[in-house]
C-alpha cells in the first residue's frame, strides 16, 4: 500500500519537467491522478507513461470557466480531490523597458491567477471532506528577482502570499497549503539558458550541480502525505544551496 492509495491527485502542468515527474511520482504511490496541461493530447502523453491510474485533462487554468469544469469532471470521474498541485507556468522573458502588456499579464495569468482558480474550485470539495492538501510549486526567482523576467518573478513571489492566506483560511477545515520553491532544474524551461549560465550556477551552489525533477518531487510527496499534517503555510527551498 502506498502512502496515497485510492486518492485523487490533481496536478497541472503535467505534460512535463517537474509537473510529468510529480504525477508519475504520486501514482507510484498508488494514487489516482489527473494529469492537467493545456492540450489534452499534452496531458495524455504524460498518462501514458502511468497507466490505468491517470486520466488526462486539457484546462486553460486562467480562465474561470474552464477550472471548474475540470474540477467538475474530474469529480465525476475520479472522486473528490485529496491534493491539488498549482505546478503550471510559464514564461515570457525580457527587460523591463521592452516587456509587453500581453508579456506580464498572461504570466501573471497562468502562473498566480492559475493557482488561485485551481485553489478556489478544489476548495469547495476539500472543505466538504475537511481534509486537503494543495502544495503550490513557485521558484526561487520569487524571492531573489532576476533580470529579464519581472513577470515570472512577480508571479512567482505572488505565490508565497497566496500560500500564506491560504494556510489561515482553510486551515481549521483539515486543509493545509505549502510551497516549493526550486532552483535552476535541468526541464525544457530551462533547456535554452546560455552554457555559461548553467555553469556558473553549477559552480555557485553547494551542491554543484543543476536540480533534476526527481529532487522536486519527493518533497512534494512528503507536503502531502500525513507526515506533513501539521505543516502550513510555509515555503520549501530546493535549490542545492543557491540562495544561501
Amino acid at each position: 500500500m502506498g502512502r496515497f492509495e485510492e486518492k485523487v491527485v490533481v496536478v497541472t502542468g503535467a505534460s512535463r519537467g517537474i509537473g510529468r515527474e510529480i504525477a508519475q511520482a504520486f501514482a507510484a504511490e498508488g494514487a489516482r491522478v489527473a494529469c492537467v496541461a493545456t492540450t489534452e493530447a499534452a496531458a495524455q502523453a504524460t498518462a501514458d507513461t502511468i497507466g490505468d491510474t491517470a486520466k488526462a485533462y486539457a484546462c486553460d487554468v486562467s480562465d474561470t470557466a474552464s477550472v471548474e469544469a475540470l474540477f467538475a469532471k474530474v469529480i465525476s470521474e475520479l472522486g473528490t480531490p485529496t491534493v491539488l498541485v498549482n505546478n503550471a507556468g510559464i514564461t515570457r522573458d525580457g527587460l523591463i523597458l521592452r516587456m509587453k502588456d500581453d508579456d506580464w499579464d498572461r504570466v501573471i495569468a497562468v502562473n498566480l491567477k492559475g493557482a488561485f482558480l485551481c485553489t478556489r474550485t478544489v476548495a469547495k470539495s476539500m472543505m466538504k471532506a475537511r481534509y486537503g492538501r494543495i502544495i503550490n510549486v513557485s521558484s526561487i526567482v520569487g524571492q531573489t528577482g532576476q533580470a529579464g523576467q519581472a513577470n515570472y518573478a512577480a508571479s512567482k513571489a505572488g505565490l508565497f502570499g497566496l500560500t500564506m492566506s491560504v494556510a489561515k483560511e482553510f486551515g481549521s477545515r483539515g486543509i493545509t497549503c505549502n510551497a516549493i520553491a526550486p532552483g535552476f532544474i535541468e526541464t525544457d524551461m530551462t533547456h535554452d539558458l546560455p552554457a555559461e549560465f548553467k555553469e556558473s550556477v553549477a559552480k555557485t551552489a553547494p551542491a554543484g550541480r543543476l536540480g533534476r525533477p526527481t529532487d522536486i518531487a519527493p518533497a512534494i510527496l512528503f507536503l502531502a502525505s500525513e507526515d506533513a499534517g501539521y505543516i502550513t503555510g510555509q515555503t520549501l527551498t530546493i535549490d542545492g544551496g543557491l540562495t544561501l
